[in-house]
């Protein structure tokens, strides 16, 4: 992993998490790398003192009761697993079928589906949403406002999206910068937050220098 870190997986398309990983058609392997994913801090979340940061973000960002939250480029399952937690219930679509084989394993038992699909258009039928969760994975997809589009109408009335994003690099920045993403959300719903995340190193395991930041709206 490089210092642009902290991607979840997203189709055909490299991610913060290996930015220089991509060959010459863009296509990227995430299938090979899931046995490795959670090795970095806000992966795997495996550091206790990360894990809580992204808990504590989740308390914040999400509803107090228990809703159905569908969880966007899922990866590994960790922001998933949280959610559980904080008694939800999950569906999880990530691109890779071998990351999504990992976060059945890890989520066992626990009230949450992984689908294998594209997260620009989840299989997911007819069902809606009270939560759309998605980690660094809408910036790598070519149309965001139409993706924006397409996933707000997954939400029920009064429904949530919450969007962490980013840019990362200096020589060649690869995301998408807050203002223009919160320029894309704000006409779609009734009310939207930007946070900064960038000044809190439990999030991403060290100290970081690139715009991190969520956005956080409701329909």
């Amino acid at each position: 992993m490089t210092n642009i870190d902290d991607g979840e997986t997203s189709p055909a398309l490299r991610t913060p998490g290996n930015p220089a990983a991509d060959d010459s058609s863009g296509a990227f392997d995430w299938d090979a790398e899931a046995a490795a994913f959670d090795d970095e801090p806000d992966h795997g979340l495996r550091e206790p003192a990360v894990r809580e940061a992204w808990s504590a973000r989740l308390r914040d960002w999400l509803p107090r009761r228990p809703s159905d939250v569908l969880d966007l480029g899922c990866g590994t399952g960790s922001l998933s697993l949280l959610a559980t937690e904080r008694g939800h219930r999950v569906t999880g679509v990530d691109s890779s079928p071998a990351m999504v084989a990992l976060a059945r394993a890890k989520l066992a038992g626990r009230p949450a589906v992984f689908l294998v699909g594209d997260a620009a258009a989840p299989p997911v039928g007819e069902e809606r949403f009270d939560v759309i969760l998605v980690r660094h994975v809408l910036w790598t997809l070519p149309d965001p406002a139409r993706v924006l589009r397409r996933w707000c109408g997954l939400l029920r009335p009064g429904g949530r999206l919450v969007l962490v994003e980013g840019v990362w690099g200096t020589v060649s920045p690869v995301g998408i910068p807050a203002e223009r993403l919160y320029g894309l959300v704000a006409p779609l719903v009734s009310e939207a937050e930007l946070v900064r995340l960038q000044d809190d190193p439990l999030l991403w395991g060290r100290e970081v220098e690139d715009e991190r930041y969520a956005i956080v709206a409701r329909l």
